[in-house]
């Protein structure tokens, strides 16, 4: 059985409170994770603002040098924390491998984009010289969700500590481990002790004693809105700034020129990837009512055939993160008042399931546009369908939620798709495809309740540095 600690200031950590890390595949014990204390918090703020004062002054080219050896033994230890992954959150195997190249690709990218992060000189008037310096804050704290733990951590750290901040971060009650194993090997990769720290434990303990604590200087936070005001509120309190990527509700919409079968294939993907539980999934399909049917009949045919098993089988859909998230699924989809169940609706029957917080592909029909399993992140393989008529209606539907994280449009009239990209309310638009948040340069974040700044791409260098300016009279 695995024993997880805290890693503070490059040592392993014990605490005197522990909790049990439940595998949703079989909900058996994996083994206990430490119960970091407020005053363990304190402790791990307190190394990385001593270690702050050193790392801050480190030239860039040696922080690219770390990260880039961050990034190769993550690759090295690629099966071993795609695994722990696996296991943690019960995503298929397959996919836990693909978040460990992504995460490496965070640290190598930033790596390479701290070189040539300048400021700008102004040309103010002849006799000033006037010039711009992009500093870091000192010391970020990062909580992070539970359904892409390592991909999380690595785009919220990994600039972080490229442009000369020290981080302590907060993996997800479920989702502990390779937090921790990603701060173990950036002391390996040469990361000096207390630049990048991990405090395990409760949420409501360990990551509200960090989200409030006055040593912190800039807060990132992804998960929940409900919790998302909260950290928001905190942070507003001391006046430090925070980045928040929230919810989503996020709409694909097909129009009848659209190639259905690239477009359900895609939609399909885009709520089964990591059995829905994605901030960015698509999942709201609102299609023209001249291929409504066909449609609903392409992506019931794709659920069908899903095979359902633990995340280290490497089935196409493995378990919700716990039988808590499975029970709220399910009551969502029980309560519905409105609308026509396709295929799923329940809890697998299978009994080489039994145990599991499993669930089957759902796809719910005509829904009322208002009710609460169309307007409310799910967060498990539920996809919910609506037709309109024309553009206006479409818009009308897509932004008809209190989130605007993402949207896509399926169309082969290009004037349409540029209109319809204008008009969504959302951080990011597809056309012709769905990326679910798509690759480490894509600026990333939402509108309205799905947050506020961006994450990803050379935007996050900005997020985590202050910008100074330099007066000088010649």
């Amino acid at each position: 059985m695995a024993i997880t600690r805290s890693f503070i200031n490059g040592e392993s950590v014990d605490s005197p409170e522990w909790y049990e890390n439940i595998d949703p595949s079989t909900g058996r014990s994996l083994g206990t994770v430490a119960r970091a204390t407020a005053q363990q918090v304190d402790s791990a703020v307190s190394a990385a603002r001593a270690a702050n004062r050193s790392w801050r002054r480190t030239k860039p080219e040696d922080r690219a040098d770390i990260l880039t050896r961050i990034a190769n033994l993550i690759l090295r230890d690629k099966e071993h924390l795609a695994r722990m992954e696996s296991e943690d959150s019960g995503k298929p195997l397959s996919q836990a491998r693909n978040d460990v190249d992504v995460s490496a690709r965070y640290f190598s990218f930033y790596g390479h984009a701290i070189d040539t992060y300048y400021g700008q000189s102004i040309p103010l008037s002849a006799d000033l010289h006037v010039y711009t310096r992009r500093e870091p804050f000192g010391v970020t704290a990062h909580i992070v969700a539970w359904n892409y733990p390592m991909q999380l951590l690595a785009r919220a750290v990994a600039p972080a500590i490229a442009t000369g901040n020290c981080s302590v971060a907060k993996p997800a009650d479920e989702t502990p481990r390779t937090a921790v194993a990603f701060a173990q090997l950036a002391i390996e990769a040469g990361l000096p002790p207390g630049v990048f720290n991990v405090v395990t434990g409760i949420g409501a303990e360990t990551g509200a004693a960090l989200s409030t604590h006055t040593g912190v200087d800039h807060i990132g936070f992804v998960g929940s809105t409900r919790i998302g005001a909260v950290i928001a509120r905190a942070a507003a309190d001391r006046v430090v700034p925070v980045v928040l990527e929230l919810g989503g509700k996020s709409a694909q919409i097909v129009f009848p020129d659209a190639d259905l079968d690239a477009a359900s294939t895609a939609v399909a993907k885009a709520i089964l990837q990591n059995a829905g539980q994605t901030c960015s999934a698509g999942s709201r399909l609102l299609v023209h009512e001249s291929v409504h049917a066909e449609m609903v009949d392409r992506v019931a045919e794709h659920f069908s055939r899903v095979t359902i098993g633990a995340g280290v089988d490497d089935k196409e859909l493995g378990p919700l993160v716990s039988a808590k998230q499975q029970g709220r699924v399910k009551s969502m989809v029980d309560d519905l008042t409105k609308g026509e169940i396709v295929c799923g609706g329940t809890v697998p029957e299978d009994e080489s399931l039994a145990g599991g917080a499993y669930f089957a592909p759902t796809l719910i029909d005509n829904v009322d546009p208002v009710s609460p399993i169309a307007q409310e992140e799910i967060f498990g393989p539920v996809l919910v369908v609506n037709s309109f008529a024309g553009e206006e209606e479409a818009v009308a539907l897509a932004n008809g939620t209190e989130y605007a994280l993402l949207g896509s449009v399926w169309t082969a009239d290009l004037s349409r798709a540029h209109r319809m990209a204008a008009d969504i309310e959302a951080g990011q638009v597809y056309v012709n495809t769905y990326g679910a948040g798509g690759g480490v340069e894509l600026p990333f974040g939402g509108f309205k309740k799905s947050g506020y700044g961006r994450e990803k791409g050379c935007e996050a260098l900005d997020a985590f540095t202050a910008t100074k300016t330099v007066v000088v009279k010649l």
